[in-house]
């Protein structure tokens, strides 16, 4: 199985080094010195990474072959794709790859189905699931333990307990601070 585990930024410097925008969890076992990988066009590669290095909180990468900052700008938004076996496992028990979650349904602690894992979006702050109702509408459902309190494999589902209005609209919560001030300020009177 392929998966895409960067996306080639701007060139960095004169030699040839490039930014990379990192697209795994396994930067260091995908993108390590030596790793070959197949490219998106695929007319750039396969591109074999020379040498790997964090610069102020971005990962540059060297392939072998490019030595100038022409070559490196040319290899720009091109997609760096590893072959991955499907059977693979992460190294962490609550980690999945982003092949092991698609498609999975979605589905209340009771059994009641809410639909199925179409995409996963990563976000700077925690990872979405994109799920498809069966009415063809969308809900994002934060992956995050509290929310996603199971995930099954062998059943091909994830199980969820969404807080109120996640779901559906009409239990939504309505808190503002007009509120609780006037809950206050009604409580005080009463005393």
């Amino acid at each position: 199985m392929q998966l895409v585990v960067a996306r080639i930024g701007r060139a960095h410097g004169i030699k040839g080094e490039v930014t990379v925008e990192v697209r795994t969890d396994e930067p260091e076992l995908r993108l390590g010195p030596g790793a070959v990988l197949a490219t998106e066009p695929a007319a750039v590669g396969p591109l074999t990474i020379e040498t790997g290095r964090v610069h102020s909180g971005r990962l540059l990468l060297r392939f072998e072959g490019v030595r100038d900052r022409t070559a490196a700008e040319a290899l720009r938004n091109t997609l760096l794709i590893a072959d991955v076996d499907p059977e693979q496992m992460p190294e962490e028990p609550d980690e999945y790859y982003d092949h092991q979650l698609m498609d999975l349904d979605v589905v209340l602690a009771d059994g009641t189905e809410i639909g199925r894992i179409t995409e996963i979006s990563h976000l700077p702050s925690q990872d979405l699931f994109i799920v498809e109702r069966a009415d063809g509408s969308e809900v994002m459902i934060p992956f995050v333990e509290e929310i996603v309190t199971g995930i099954d494999l062998e059943e091909q589902r994830a199980v969820i307990d969404p807080p109120p209005g996640l779901i559906d609209d009409s239990e939504a919560e309505v808190a503002s601070s007009r509120d609780a001030e006037a809950e206050t300020r009604a409580a005080e009177e009463e005393n």
